[in-house]
């Protein structure tokens, strides 16, 4: 079965570019600001969009991406309205991937064989679920691509050759390289490293690397481009959101234009990438 994502990866191949993937957290700062952020990435030069599902204790999150969640916490969002809001999303965009990215808990506890049912049908096409390892596939995994999702899985620094069959087994979509050790937003990665650490798991799969963690410019995402299919940007267009809030911590007519505006600048790094020669 072939997804959004795949689809999307193999257009950004023929067009020789890597994509840029955004994230922003679900219901932040409130539910009809999310949906309008949401609606404005795609204009912007989004490419794909990570959908965080809040949660009250995000322990691979920096400060930034923690701040989020609970402002979307207090201001009432839950997995229902998580899943509500890319349904409204779908209602105008039903060609750009959408991945609901964040921890185990709250799809447990919505209900698993639910929760792939409900996300299907509202539209999701994979998810990223960081505090499941590939020991644990069997429990959300194997059932979310049966029901036609992608599970993307994570690679760092830290992942040897050894350990890369295990967590590449049953990924599908792409391959998340986290470039830097540590959590969400604390430093920048070194771009030969990456496009180095990008070769090395592009020998044990055919599926595209995205990496994330650190990408904060435009410059920084052109030079990240150049040796990966996808970027990801997360904490930097948090930042952007949460410095247009009210001193309340409410949304202002600045907050959609703050975020679209960065993600804006980022595609155009990423588009002024000069592909590196695939090995």
């Amino acid at each position: 079965m072939t997804t959004r994502i795949d689809r999307r990866f193999a257009e950004l191949a023929r067009e020789g570019r890597a994509a840029l993937v955004t994230f922003t957290m679900a219901g932040d700062p409130d539910p009809k600001t999310a949906l309008a952020i949401l609606n404005a990435l795609p204009a912007a030069g989004a490419d794909v969009i990570e959908l965080g599902m809040p949660f009250t204790d995000p322990m691979a999150d920096g400060p930034a991406i923690q701040a989020a969640g609970l402002r979307a916490l207090n201001a009432g969002q839950t997995m229902v309205k998580t899943l509500a809001l890319v349904r409204g999303f779908r209602k105008r965009d039903d060609a750009t991937p959408i991945v609901l990215m964040g921890y185990y808990n709250p799809i447990y506890i919505y209900g698993v064989t639910r929760f792939l049912a409900d996300a299907k049908s509202a539209g999701v096409d994979g998810l990223i679920v960081v505090d499941l390892p590939p020991e644990e596939d069997d429990e959300l995994c194997i059932p979310a691509m049966k029901s036609g999702l992608n599970f993307i899985r994570l690679a760092t620094p830290t992942t040897d050759d050894k350990r890369l069959p295990a967590v590449l087994k049953n990924t599908s979509g792409f391959v998340y390289y986290v470039s830097i050790t540590g959590i969400t937003g604390a430093a920048a990665p070194n771009a030969s490293k990456v496009t180095a650490a990008v070769a090395r798991i592009k020998r044990h799969t055919r599926l595209p690397v995205a990496v994330g963690f650190g990408v904060r410019t435009a410059a920084r995402a052109r030079e990240i481009a150049a040796g990966a299919e996808g970027v990801v940007v997360g904490s930097a267009l948090v930042d952007a959101l949460k410095d247009s809030l009210d001193k309340n911590g409410k949304a202002t007519p600045r907050t959609v234009k703050a975020v679209a505006k960065l993600v804006s600048e980022l595609a155009g790094g990423v588009r002024g990438a000069k592909r590196k020669a695939r090995p």
